[in-house]
């Protein structure tokens, strides 16, 4: 069953049905006009002279960096696979099916300037029971759960592992069998899907569903 959230109106009770039930989500198709003026601003900065930062910067301590045009995107895949450091036992299903719709609905805000086929991608996780594999250790927590939701976003590019049918395999098997193309990420959408505290925000909302 796939129900609608609406971005900044989430209800616990609407996120206690996907961590109980393992329901599947979709956004309000009214946050879309939102997210695509966001990706507009995001496309005006890449396209002028100006650096911005994560878009035709490095990152952190690269900052300085300028970043070639022809080379941003790798720069988001590079990103998203650098960070995939976690360790230790994968987190349970129910939570990052739990951090996927979390990721949703920050991404529905429209302040990310994450194209709308990122929104689908993720919802299509979701519906079709690919569930990625994030290791329980590695977050840093102070900028996002980098190590994490970098788990989590390679998924979507077709890298990593993922479970489907209660079976590990690689990422791209799993795409391939649930029907997923992998995505290719542009500006500033690496960014967007690492910074963030999806994980964090999952795992206190299940101690509080437990409790």
């Amino acid at each position: 069953m796939t129900f609608t959230l609406v971005p900044g109106k989430a209800r616990l009770a609407d996120l206690a049905r996907i961590y109980w039930h393992g329901e599947a989500v979709q956004l309000d198709r009214s946050a879309r006009p939102g997210v695509e003026a966001a990706v507009a601003r995001v496309k005006a900065a890449a396209d002028g002279g100006a650096p911005v930062y994560g878009v035709n910067t490095g990152f952190g301590k690269l900052a300085h960096v300028r970043i070639p045009a022809g080379d941003t995107v790798q720069l988001q895949r590079n990103l998203i696979l650098s960070h995939c450091a976690g360790v230790g036992p994968a987190l349970p299903g129910h939570i990052v099916r739990l951090t996927i719709a979390l990721k949703l609905l920050s991404l529905g805000r429209g302040a990310s300037g994450t194209r709308w086929e990122v929104i689908e991608t993720l919802e299509a996780l979701l519906e079709r029971q690919v569930t990625p594999v994030i290791p329980a250790q590695g977050s840093v927590g102070a900028s996002g759960d980098l190590a994490p939701l970098a788990h989590m976003a390679a998924v979507m590019l077709g890298e990593g592992e993922a479970e489907i049918g209660g079976q590990r395999m690689p990422a791209a098997q799993a795409l391939a069998s649930a029907g997923i193309a992998p995505i290719e990420l542009g500006p500033k959408e690496g960014l967007a899907l690492i910074n963030g505290t999806q994980v964090s925000t999952a795992l206190a909302l299940a101690g509080l569903f437990e409790a």
